[in-house]
């Protein structure tokens, strides 16, 4: 990857703040910009730096707890420890005022909680000689404000589409299955929504990893004109393709939470239709309150795995020949991501915003269409010979979904902000 400082058709790029809650997309923001020396420091919760990675490996895999697991999960390779401050503290408690909230609205608060206390951490830690920051929705307004009234440069990236596109979704999923029940309302939802709309309107630049969040964005009457559509990369090397050569029930793959938003109802009805001689399913995620109502719906070709550590996920790909992902609304979900670089044929609707193109890596079928789910996944079930086209179809779209080609698209979208842009907003 170029230095984008030493690029002779741009002006020089500011060196970037990260400010990043968790392990999204495994640092890949941060170590991209450190690759490019673009890193000033990078601020998180929880992660294992300073030695941690090695002394926690030295645990033997069938004794390490789940936590620990996790904590596997949380290695920004590639980036020096010198230039990333953790603050755990804040992290634990995060944690367990989630775990502690007692219905959506709970859930939430402790989400705008979470991000507000961040940002102030951040703050007083101090933003060093960082000419712009970059942060995350929900959890950037303070520092982008900070930013503002510093001159800097201000990027927020958008995860998901806007809460009220998601929350409007999820009203037409209700309403067509009245009896999987309505989850409590969450009375912090337009509180949520406005933090989403301020810092758009701080942000000089929006990053998008999918057109399907920049028009919900523009849907909800945000500033179109900020947003860049930058999708998403992955370590490919992390994902090899197992060997599929193999007769029986078609395996299928599902990661991801196991909810109404992510199409979970659809995909056990298809799945039902098809039979256990045509077609098996592995369902990988945890689950909310409302875990009876899945394990009930459940026909006997699903399993449901529960929770699989991020460091064991690859055996699942490997393990499966399709992986299906009919979700209602996303970002740009990085399962997809690590399903093309595992060699998968994707089965996903327009709103996982994903890379897959119809008819090519997979298909596209419509949201809350379980006849469309079935009759896809049965075409593959019947014809393995169009299975392992599509496979290699896969695996070659995945080089566009690698971290190289992701570091490529993140530095020309911020190559974008000189210093013309700061301050428009």
């Amino acid at each position: 990857m170029t230095d984008a400082n030493s690029t002779p058709e741009h002006p020089p790029m500011p060196r970037f703040l990260i400010a990043q809650m968790g392990s999204r997309m495994h640092y890949a923001v941060p170590r991209i910009l450190f690759g490019a020396g673009l890193l000033e420091r990078f601020y998180t919760d929880i992660c294992a730096v300073r030695g941690w990675p090695r002394l926690l490996r030295a645990v033997p895999p069938p004794l390490r707890p789940a936590g620990l697991k996790r904590l596997l999960g949380r290695v920004p390779h590639g980036i020096p420890p010198d230039r990333i401050t953790t603050f755990s503290r804040f992290g634990h408690q995060y944690s367990r005022r989630l775990r502690a909230a007692r219905n959506p609205t709970e859930a939430t608060a402790v989400h705008l909680w979470a991000g507000d206390r961040f940002n102030e951490l951040v703050v007083q830690r101090g933003l060093g000689g960082a000419g712009a920051v970059y942060g995350f929705n929900s959890a950037s307004r303070k520092l982008l404000e900070t930013a503002k009234e510093r001159g800097l440069v201000a990027v927020v990236e958008q995860t998901s589409a806007p809460r009220l596109v998601m929350d409007r979704i999820l009203e037409a999923e209700f309403a067509e299955a009245p009896e999987w029940g309505r989850s409590e309302p969450d009375e912090n939802a337009g509180e949520f929504a406005r933090r989403e709309k301020e810092e758009w309107a701080l942000a000089d630049l929006i990053v998008c990893g999918s057109q399907y969040v920049a028009d919900g964005i523009a849907a909800e009457g945000g500033p179109d004109g900020k947003c860049v559509v930058v999708p998403y990369g992955i370590d490919l090397s992390a994902f090899p393709p197992g060997g599929r050569d193999r007769d029986g029930p078609l395996r299928v793959l599902f990661v991801g939470r196991v909810s109404l938003a992510k199409g979970v109802r659809h995909l056990f009805e298809a799945i039902r239709r098809l039979g256990p001689e045509t077609v098996r399913c592995r369902v990988i995620g945890g689950w909310n309150d409302d875990s009876d109502l899945f394990r009930g719906s459940a026909p006997s070709n699903v399993t449901l795995v529960g929770p699989v550590p991020r460091s064991e996920i690859a055996n699942e790909y490997a393990n499966a020949d399709v992986f299906c992902l009919p979700t209602l609304s996303e970002g740009s979900a990085t399962a997809i991501y690590e399903a093309l670089a595992a060699g998968l044929p994707i089965i996903t609707t327009p709103n996982a915003g994903s890379i897959v193109r119809d008819g090519v890596e997979g298909f596209i079928v419509p949201v809350r269409d379980s006849d469309a789910l079935a009759d896809r996944i049965g075409c593959l079930a019947a014809d393995r010979s169009l299975l392992a086209d599509i496979a290699r179809a896969a695996r070659e779209r995945s080089a566009y979904g690698s971290v190289e080609a992701y570091g490529e698209r993140i530095i020309q979208a911020l190559a974008r902000l000189d210093g013309s842009e700061r301050g428009r907003a």
